[in-house]
């Protein structure tokens, strides 16, 4: 009977990462010492396994997340499209629309905001859902809560609100959310009321919820079709996966 010095390396490895389950092979006198050892020089000899092994692994995570995803999206389709207090840019009967995650102050959705008021010029059948998703502090959640206030009590003029909020340099806090309400026309008791309506906490308490289901940890992350797209990717790879959805 072989011992494990004399089994081919290929046939070590495959005893190591399972077969050794085979009653034929099980009953070999294999010494673990001598295994593991044979393995590491193996490796280390062709260590572009290791990669094969990893990459083969990503791709194969990558794709039960992009199932699971499109999953989340079809069967979740009012929580993804429609849900309280979100901003609606765009051609509002639009056949294709793009949903973004984003936060007030988030550098990368401030000059993303570019990429989508390009996309909506170039496309008159799209529509942008913007939610709330202030992942970056206390800052952003108090900003937040204003915003969805102000779209409460002014919701004709809440898309301007919000990209003069994102445009504007530095943090953005409650403070400098509730100016911009009053210098649009919304009344601060009002608002300061509104933003303890429950409802408001419950609707970024979804949110969270939700984006946490289809693997988004950051800003901006997008939804285009049944696809989760993450980061800034830019406009022209958002204005392809458009292409892509119109075809």
């Amino acid at each position: 009977m072989m011992t494990a010095l004399k089994l081919s390396r290929i046939t070590i490895v495959l005893l190591f990462t399972g077969l050794m389950t085979i009653p034929s092979l099980a009953q070999q006198s294999l010494d673990k010492s001598e295994v593991g050892k044979i393995i590491r020089e193996y490796l280390l000899e062709n260590p572009e396994l290791i990669l094969e092994v990893q990459q083969a692994l990503e791709k194969k995570q990558q794709k039960e997340l992009a199932t699971t995803q499109n999953e989340i999206i079809t069967s979740r389709r009012d929580e993804v499209f429609s849900a309280p207090y979100q901003i609606e840019i765009g051609n509002p009967e639009a056949n294709i629309t793009i949903v973004e995650f984003f936060d007030y102050n988030c550098g990368f959705c401030q000059r993303a905001l570019s990429d989508m008021e390009s996309l909506l010029e170039e496309n008159k059948n799209l529509k942008f859902i913007l939610k709330e998703f202030p992942v970056l502090g206390e800052a952003s959640i108090e900003a937040t809560r204003v915003s969805m206030a102000f779209s409460k009590l002014v919701p004709e003029k809440h898309a301007e609100f919000h990209t003069q909020l994102l445009a504007l340099p530095g943090q953005k806090d409650g403070n400098r959310a509730m100016q911009l309400a009053i210098q649009m026309g919304a009344s601060q008791i009002e608002i300061m009321t509104e933003m303890d309506n429950p409802r408001i906490i419950e609707t970024i308490q979804a949110t969270y919820g939700l984006a946490n289901d289809l693997g988004i940890t950051g800003t901006p992350s997008y939804i285009v079709g049944n696809e989760v797209v993450f980061g800034a990717v830019g406009h022209d790879q958002l204005a392809s996966r458009i292409g892509s959805l119109a075809q």
